[in-house]
C-alpha cells in the first residue's frame, strides 16, 4: 500500500447507521413504526413510475386506516435535478407542517425526500447546502425530521447514507449534498417491492451496488488520514474494518444471486438477495466512502446528451446513476490495483469465485466486473453512451470537481490518471 505520511495517523474510525427493518411484507408495518416516532402527519415522497405501481397508494391508504394523514408528492424526478428537488421542497413547504417523512422508490425519491427534510427544517435555499465547489456546503443547523425510507431499487444505498445526489443543469455536473443529518432514520427494505423493478434498472442499480462494495473495500484506509478533531469527522472515513465487513458479504450476494434477478425478475429468492447485498454495501460505503467511478459517475451523467436507456423514463436524456459508475469502474479499478494488489484480487475471488486468473494480476477484478457488465446487458463503455475522445477534457473537469470522493482514492487522483481511465473506458469490449 502506498504510504500517505500522515504526521499524525487518525486512529478513530466512526459508523453510522439508519435502524433497519429488513424482509418479505416489513412494509405493511410502516403504521406501527410511525407511531413509534408519535407521527400523525406524513409526507410521502415518490415518483410517477413507482406511483403507478400501486405500492405508494396502498402504502397510504394502510397509514389512513391507521389514523395517520398521508399527503402524497409523486413528481420526483428520476435522477434528480436542482429545479426537480425545489419543486418538491416547494410543495412540501406549502403543504406542511409534518411530522416525518415517508419516501418510496429508488435513489431518486429517497433522495429528493432527503432534500425536502434538510429545506423544510433549515432556512436558506438548495445551493446552500450542495457540496463545494458546486454549492456552498453550509451544514444544517436545525434537526430534520424521521425520514422513513421503503427502497423499491436495489442499489443506491440511499436509505442507508448522508447523502443526497443531484444534477446542477447550469453547471452540467452532477453533485451532492453530504451530513449526517441526512441519514435515514429507518429503512425499511421489502424485497417484495422490487418485484416491479424492471431489467433495466435491476441491471444498472446492481452495478452501484457492486461498485459501493468495491470502492469502498477499496478505498484509502482511515489510519492513512491525518488525525482529525471532532469537529472535523466527516461520514466517509476511509476503509475500515466494520465496511470491509459489509463490503465483503454484499460481494458474496451479488456473486450468486445478481444474473440471476436481472433474468428473472419474478425469483424472489434472489431479490432478497440483492436486496440484502443492496443494503450491506450501502451500510459500507456509507461510512467508508467511494471514489474514482463515482467521481466520473458524476460529469458522465451530466453531460449526457441523447442516451435514453432501456426500461427507464423516454421523456429526458439521462445515464443512469449506477450505470454511469459502472463504466469506468473496469479501468479505475486497473489504476488503483498498486494500491493494494491483495484486496483487488479478493474482490475478484468473491465476484467469481474458482475463476481463472489472468496473467496479469491487474487485469483480475476488471475482467471479471467487464464479465458482468456483458451479461446483464450493461453498455460497453463511455461511447456506447455518446461520449467520445473529443469529451474527455470537459468529463475531466467534472470528475476534479468531485474532489470530496476523489480524497477517497488509495491513490493521487490526477488529471492525467483521470484522462486515462476516461479513454481507457470509451471502448470496454
Amino acid at each position: 500500500m502506498p504510504s500517505f505520511h500522515p504526521a499524525r495517523p487518525e486512529t478513530v474510525f466512526t459508523y453510522g447507521a439508519p435502524g433497519l427493518k429488513f424482509g418479505v411484507g416489513a412494509r405493511h408495518e410502516l403504521g406501527h413504526d410511525l407511531a413509534q416516532l408519535d407521527a400523525r402527519r406524513v409526507l410521502i415522497v415518490t415518483d410517477p413510475g413507482v406511483a403507478a405501481t400501486g405500492a405508494p397508494g396502498e402504502i397510504a391508504e394502510s397509514l389512513r386506516a391507521a389514523s395517520i394523514e398521508a399527503v402524497v408528492f409523486d413528481r420526483s424526478r428520476v435522477e434528480p435535478t436542482d429545479a426537480s428537488l425545489v419543486e418538491a421542497i416547494d410543495f412540501a413547504r406549502a403543504e406542511g407542517p409534518f411530522d416525518a417523512i415517508v419516501a418510496i422508490g429508488g435513489g431518486s425519491s429517497i433522495d429528493t425526500a432527503k432534500a425536502v427534510n434538510l429545506l423544510t427544517t433549515n432556512d436558506g435555499e438548495l445551493m446552500d447546502y450542495v457540496n463545494a465547489p458546486v454549492g456552498r456546503a453550509r451544514a444544517p443547523k436545525q434537526p430534520l425530521l424521521p425520514l422513513i425510507a421503503l427502497p423499491t431499487t436495489t442499489g443506491t444505498g440511499s436509505e442507508s447514507t448522508t447523502i443526497c445526489v443531484l444534477d446542477v443543469v447550469s453547471q452540467h455536473v452532477k453533485t451532492g449534498i453530504s451530513h449526517a443529518r441526512l441519514r435515514p432514520t429507518l429503512a425499511v427494505v421489502d424485497p417484495e417491492l422490487t418485484l416491479t423493478q424492471p431489467a433495466g434498472v435491476t441491471a444498472a442499480a446492481g452495478l452501484d451496488i457492486l461498485c459501493h462494495a468495491l470502492e469502498s473495500y477499496t478505498a484509502r484506509p482511515f489510519e492513512s488520514y491525518e488525525h482529525k478533531q471532532a469537529d472535523e469527522r466527516v461520514p466517509y472515513c476511509g476503509a475500515n474494518p466494520i465496511a470491509d465487513m459489509w463490503s465483503e458479504k454484499a460481494l458474496s450476494l451479488m456473486a450468486s444471486s445478481f444474473r440471476a434477478a436481472v433474468r428473472d425478475g419474478d425469483d424472489l429468492a434472489a431479490r432478497t438477495e440483492v436486496a440484502m447485498a443492496a443494503t450491506f454495501a450501502g451500510l459500507g460505503f456509507g461510512n467508508a466512502g467511494v471514489h474514482i467511478p463515482h467521481a466520473n459517475a458524476y460529469p458522465i451523467a451530466g453531460q449526457v446528451r441523447d442516451f435514453r436507456p432501456a426500461d427507464y423514463p423516454a421523456d429526458h436524456a439521462m445515464v443512469p446513476h449506477g450505470m454511469a459508475v459502472s463504466l469506468t469502474a473496469p479501468a479505475a479499478f486497473r489504476y488503483t490495483f498498486a494500491a493494494s494488489p491483495e484486496r483487488h484480487l479478493r474482490a475478484a475471488d468473491l465476484l467469481a469465485p474458482g475463476a481463472d486468473r489472468p496473467d496479469d494480476p491487474a487485469e483480475a477484478l476488471p475482467q471479471v466486473l467487464a464479465a458482468i457488465m456483458r451479461d446483464v446487458g450493461i453498455p460497453a463503455g463511455i461511447g456506447a453512451v455518446g461520449f467520445t475522445s473529443g469529451d474527455i477534457d470537459s468529463l475531466v473537469e467534472g470528475t476534479m470537481k468531485q474532489q470530496r470522493l476523489l480524497a477517497t482514492a488509495p491513490l493521487e487522483v490526477t488529471e492525467d490518471a483521470v484522462a486515462t481511465i476516461l479513454d481507457e473506458s470509451i471502448e470496454l469490449w
